[in-house]
Protein backbone atom coordinates (compact mmCIF):
# COMPACT_ATOMS: atom_id res chain seq x y z
CA UNK A 1 0.00 0.00 0.00
CA UNK A 2 2.73 2.39 0.73
CA UNK A 3 4.55 1.83 -2.74
CA UNK A 4 1.51 2.68 -4.39
CA UNK A 5 0.58 5.85 -2.49
CA UNK A 6 4.16 7.08 -3.19
CA UNK A 7 3.41 6.30 -6.51
CA UNK A 8 0.53 8.42 -6.94
CA UNK A 9 1.85 11.07 -5.16
CA UNK A 10 5.30 11.11 -7.67
CA UNK A 11 3.91 10.17 -10.74
CA UNK A 12 5.12 8.22 -13.64
CA UNK A 13 7.46 7.06 -15.02
CA UNK A 14 8.78 6.24 -11.50
CA UNK A 15 12.47 4.11 -10.41
CA UNK A 16 12.31 1.59 -7.81
CA UNK A 17 15.05 0.66 -6.02
CA UNK A 18 15.25 -2.37 -3.69
CA UNK A 19 17.01 -2.35 -0.22
CA UNK A 20 20.59 -3.98 0.32
CA UNK A 21 21.66 -5.35 -2.94
CA UNK A 22 24.43 -4.94 -5.53
CA UNK A 23 25.03 -4.15 -8.42
CA UNK A 24 21.01 -2.59 -8.96
CA UNK A 25 19.57 -5.93 -8.74
CA UNK A 26 15.82 -5.75 -8.51
CA UNK A 27 15.83 -2.84 -9.77
CA UNK A 28 13.93 -1.02 -12.77
CA UNK A 29 11.77 1.88 -14.25
CA UNK A 30 8.05 2.09 -14.70
CA UNK A 31 6.84 3.96 -17.35
CA UNK A 32 3.36 3.46 -16.85
CA UNK A 33 0.85 2.32 -14.09
CA UNK A 34 -0.03 -1.07 -15.60
CA UNK A 35 3.79 -2.30 -14.77
CA UNK A 36 4.21 -1.25 -11.22
CA UNK A 37 2.74 -4.07 -9.52
CA UNK A 38 4.55 -6.15 -11.07
CA UNK A 39 8.18 -4.36 -10.62
CA UNK A 40 7.01 -3.71 -6.76
CA UNK A 41 6.76 -7.08 -6.12
CA UNK A 42 10.37 -8.01 -8.17
CA UNK A 43 11.90 -5.12 -6.02
CA UNK A 44 10.26 -6.38 -3.08
CA UNK A 45 11.57 -10.08 -3.31
CA UNK A 46 14.96 -8.94 -4.42
CA UNK A 47 15.54 -7.08 -1.11
CA UNK A 48 16.95 -9.08 1.99
CA UNK A 49 14.95 -6.97 4.09
CA UNK A 50 11.66 -6.47 1.45
CA UNK A 51 12.29 -2.69 1.28
CA UNK A 52 11.78 -0.22 -1.90
CA UNK A 53 12.85 3.05 -2.76
CA UNK A 54 9.97 4.46 -4.95
CA UNK A 55 11.76 6.72 -6.73
CA UNK A 56 10.94 9.61 -9.61
CA UNK A 57 12.87 8.74 -12.60
CA UNK A 58 15.36 11.55 -13.71
CA UNK A 59 16.09 9.86 -16.94
CA UNK A 60 18.26 11.43 -19.39
CA UNK A 61 19.91 13.71 -16.57
CA UNK A 62 23.72 13.69 -16.12
CA UNK A 63 25.28 11.55 -13.76
CA UNK A 64 28.06 12.62 -11.21
CA UNK A 65 30.20 11.29 -8.63
CA UNK A 66 32.55 12.27 -6.44
CA UNK A 67 34.98 10.59 -3.84
CA UNK A 68 35.49 12.36 -0.55
CA UNK A 69 37.56 11.27 2.95
CA UNK A 70 36.49 12.51 6.29
CA UNK A 71 38.47 12.42 9.71
CA UNK A 72 38.08 12.44 13.36
CA UNK A 73 38.47 16.39 13.14
CA UNK A 74 35.75 16.69 10.50
CA UNK A 75 37.89 17.71 7.92
CA UNK A 76 36.69 16.85 4.66
CA UNK A 77 38.73 16.31 1.39
CA UNK A 78 37.02 15.88 -2.40
CA UNK A 79 39.27 13.60 -4.12
CA UNK A 80 37.91 13.27 -7.51
CA UNK A 81 35.32 14.54 -9.59
CA UNK A 82 33.93 11.53 -12.34
CA UNK A 83 31.33 12.04 -14.73
CA UNK A 84 29.17 9.27 -16.68
CA UNK A 85 28.96 10.03 -20.39
CA UNK A 86 26.33 7.86 -20.05
CA UNK A 87 22.98 9.82 -18.86
CA UNK A 88 20.74 8.35 -15.83
CA UNK A 89 19.09 5.09 -15.96
CA UNK A 90 22.80 3.10 -17.22
CA UNK A 91 24.06 2.09 -14.46
CA UNK A 92 27.69 3.63 -13.35
CA UNK A 93 29.26 0.17 -13.71
CA UNK A 94 28.02 0.06 -17.34
CA UNK A 95 29.09 3.72 -18.02
CA UNK A 96 31.69 5.14 -19.62
CA UNK A 97 33.22 7.57 -17.04
CA UNK A 98 36.01 10.34 -17.21
CA UNK A 99 37.50 11.84 -14.62
CA UNK A 100 37.85 15.30 -13.59
CA UNK A 101 34.45 15.52 -15.07
CA UNK A 102 34.27 17.89 -18.20
CA UNK A 103 31.03 19.55 -18.36
CA UNK A 104 30.33 20.46 -15.03
CA UNK A 105 29.29 24.21 -14.48
CA UNK A 106 31.68 26.19 -11.34
CA UNK A 107 28.36 27.06 -9.74
CA UNK A 108 27.06 23.62 -10.09
CA UNK A 109 30.16 21.72 -9.23
CA UNK A 110 30.57 24.21 -5.85
CA UNK A 111 26.97 23.54 -5.26
CA UNK A 112 27.32 19.48 -5.46
CA UNK A 113 30.86 20.21 -3.51
CA UNK A 114 29.45 22.06 -0.31
CA UNK A 115 25.60 19.35 -0.71
CA UNK A 116 28.56 16.41 -0.54
CA UNK A 117 30.01 17.63 2.93
CA UNK A 118 27.16 17.95 4.13
CA UNK A 119 25.79 14.82 3.44
CA UNK A 120 29.25 12.86 4.49
CA UNK A 121 29.09 15.56 8.03
CA UNK A 122 25.41 14.42 8.44
CA UNK A 123 26.30 10.79 8.57
CA UNK A 124 27.20 11.26 12.01
CA UNK A 125 30.83 10.18 13.48
CA UNK A 126 32.08 8.60 11.01
CA UNK A 127 35.90 8.65 9.48
CA UNK A 128 37.05 7.25 6.23
CA UNK A 129 36.27 7.12 2.27
CA UNK A 130 33.21 8.17 1.24
CA UNK A 131 30.96 8.12 -2.73
CA UNK A 132 28.37 10.04 -3.30
CA UNK A 133 26.45 10.10 -6.57
CA UNK A 134 24.36 13.19 -7.94
CA UNK A 135 21.77 13.57 -10.79
CA UNK A 136 22.04 16.85 -12.61
CA UNK A 137 19.44 18.46 -15.21
CA UNK A 138 21.40 20.00 -18.34
CA UNK A 139 18.50 21.87 -19.21
CA UNK A 140 18.70 23.86 -15.64
CA UNK A 141 21.08 22.60 -13.66
CA UNK A 142 18.88 20.90 -10.80
CA UNK A 143 20.41 19.53 -8.30
CA UNK A 144 19.75 15.64 -6.66
CA UNK A 145 21.69 13.47 -5.01
CA UNK A 146 21.19 10.15 -5.72
CA UNK A 147 22.86 8.21 -3.18
CA UNK A 148 25.56 7.75 -0.77
CA UNK A 149 28.03 5.32 0.38
CA UNK A 150 30.16 5.97 3.13
CA UNK A 151 32.51 3.10 2.53
CA UNK A 152 35.12 3.00 -0.11
CA UNK A 153 33.69 1.50 -3.55
CA UNK A 154 34.72 0.38 -6.99
CA UNK A 155 34.81 4.05 -7.76
CA UNK A 156 37.19 4.93 -5.15
CA UNK A 157 39.50 2.38 -7.03
CA UNK A 158 39.31 4.60 -10.31
CA UNK A 159 39.64 7.60 -8.44
CA UNK A 160 43.10 6.63 -6.64
CA UNK A 161 44.59 4.93 -10.41
CA UNK A 162 43.51 8.63 -11.46
CA UNK A 163 44.55 10.80 -9.14
CA UNK A 164 47.17 8.75 -7.62
CA UNK A 165 45.73 9.39 -3.84
CA UNK A 166 45.76 5.98 -2.31
CA UNK A 167 42.24 6.24 -0.90
CA UNK A 168 41.97 2.65 0.39
CA UNK A 169 45.03 3.46 2.33
CA UNK A 170 44.63 6.66 3.58
CA UNK A 171 40.70 5.47 4.80
CA UNK A 172 42.35 3.00 6.42
CA UNK A 173 44.12 4.62 8.62
CA UNK A 174 41.43 7.89 9.18
CA UNK A 175 39.55 4.93 10.43
CA UNK A 176 41.68 3.91 13.57
CA UNK A 177 41.81 7.25 14.07
CA UNK A 178 44.50 9.12 12.49
CA UNK A 179 43.77 12.56 11.01
CA UNK A 180 44.02 14.44 7.22
CA UNK A 181 47.05 16.36 8.69
CA UNK A 182 48.97 13.71 10.63
CA UNK A 183 49.63 11.63 7.33
CA UNK A 184 52.27 11.71 4.56
CA UNK A 185 50.57 13.21 1.24
CA UNK A 186 51.64 9.95 -0.85
CA UNK A 187 52.29 12.55 -3.90
CA UNK A 188 54.40 14.88 -2.80
CA UNK A 189 56.22 13.38 0.03
CA UNK A 190 56.83 16.06 2.07
CA UNK A 191 53.41 17.22 2.48
CA UNK A 192 49.96 16.17 4.26
CA UNK A 193 47.20 14.13 2.78
CA UNK A 194 45.11 16.70 3.58
CA UNK A 195 45.25 17.77 0.19
CA UNK A 196 42.67 17.46 -3.32
CA UNK A 197 44.91 16.48 -6.30
CA UNK A 198 44.42 18.90 -9.18
CA UNK A 199 45.02 16.47 -12.49
CA UNK A 200 46.26 18.45 -15.64
CA UNK A 201 45.53 15.36 -17.74
CA UNK A 202 42.37 13.07 -18.79
CA UNK A 203 41.47 9.79 -17.29
CA UNK A 204 38.61 7.53 -19.23
CA UNK A 205 37.07 4.06 -18.07
CA UNK A 206 35.29 1.94 -20.28
CA UNK A 207 33.32 -1.22 -19.34
CA UNK A 208 34.10 -4.85 -20.25
CA UNK A 209 31.16 -6.95 -21.06
CA UNK A 210 31.15 -11.03 -21.55
CA UNK A 211 27.87 -11.26 -22.95
CA UNK A 212 28.92 -14.56 -24.84
CA UNK A 213 30.00 -16.71 -21.96
CA UNK A 214 25.93 -15.77 -20.46
CA UNK A 215 24.09 -17.19 -22.80
CA UNK A 216 20.23 -15.97 -23.03
CA UNK A 217 21.41 -12.97 -21.04
CA UNK A 218 19.61 -9.53 -21.68
CA UNK A 219 22.30 -7.21 -23.30
CA UNK A 220 20.01 -4.48 -22.72
CA UNK A 221 21.69 -1.69 -20.18
CA UNK A 222 19.80 -0.32 -17.27
CA UNK A 223 20.14 -0.20 -13.36
CA UNK A 224 21.37 -3.56 -13.10
CA UNK A 225 25.48 -3.45 -13.80
CA UNK A 226 25.74 -6.42 -16.16
CA UNK A 227 30.16 -5.61 -16.82
CA UNK A 228 32.66 -7.62 -15.64
CA UNK A 229 35.30 -5.64 -15.75
CA UNK A 230 37.05 -2.43 -17.33
CA UNK A 231 39.95 -1.17 -18.50
CA UNK A 232 41.26 2.98 -18.21
CA UNK A 233 43.45 5.38 -20.48
CA UNK A 234 45.38 8.51 -19.63
CA UNK A 235 45.49 11.15 -22.14
CA UNK A 236 46.32 14.81 -22.40
CA UNK A 237 42.50 15.55 -23.15
CA UNK A 238 39.59 13.64 -23.66
CA UNK A 239 40.08 12.51 -27.51
CA UNK A 240 43.35 11.11 -26.91
CA UNK A 241 42.44 9.03 -23.90
CA UNK A 242 39.01 7.61 -25.67
CA UNK A 243 41.49 7.17 -28.61
CA UNK A 244 43.85 4.86 -26.90
CA UNK A 245 40.76 3.10 -25.58
CA UNK A 246 39.59 2.63 -29.24
CA UNK A 247 42.57 1.48 -30.89
CA UNK A 248 43.33 -1.15 -28.06
CA UNK A 249 39.87 -2.22 -28.60
CA UNK A 250 40.09 -3.01 -32.18
CA UNK A 251 43.46 -4.25 -32.01
CA UNK A 252 42.89 -7.07 -29.43
CA UNK A 253 38.74 -6.94 -29.21
CA UNK A 254 36.61 -7.62 -26.10
CA UNK A 255 40.08 -9.35 -24.16
CA UNK A 256 40.39 -6.37 -22.05
CA UNK A 257 43.05 -8.14 -19.60
CA UNK A 258 45.43 -8.09 -22.50
CA UNK A 259 45.83 -4.21 -22.24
Amino acid sequence: MEGKEAAQQIGFPLVIRPSYTLGGTGGGFVMKEADFDEALRRGLEASPSHEVLVEKAVIGWKEYELELLRDNNDNVVIICTVENLDPMGIHTGDSITVAPAMTLSDTAFQHMRDDAITMMRSLGNFSGGCNVQFALNPENEDLIAVEINPRVSRSSALASKATGYPIAKIAAKLAIGYNLNELKNQITKTTSAYFEPALDYVIVKMPRWNFDKFYGADTTLGLQMKSVGEVMAIGRNFLEAMQKLVKARRTIGQDWEQI
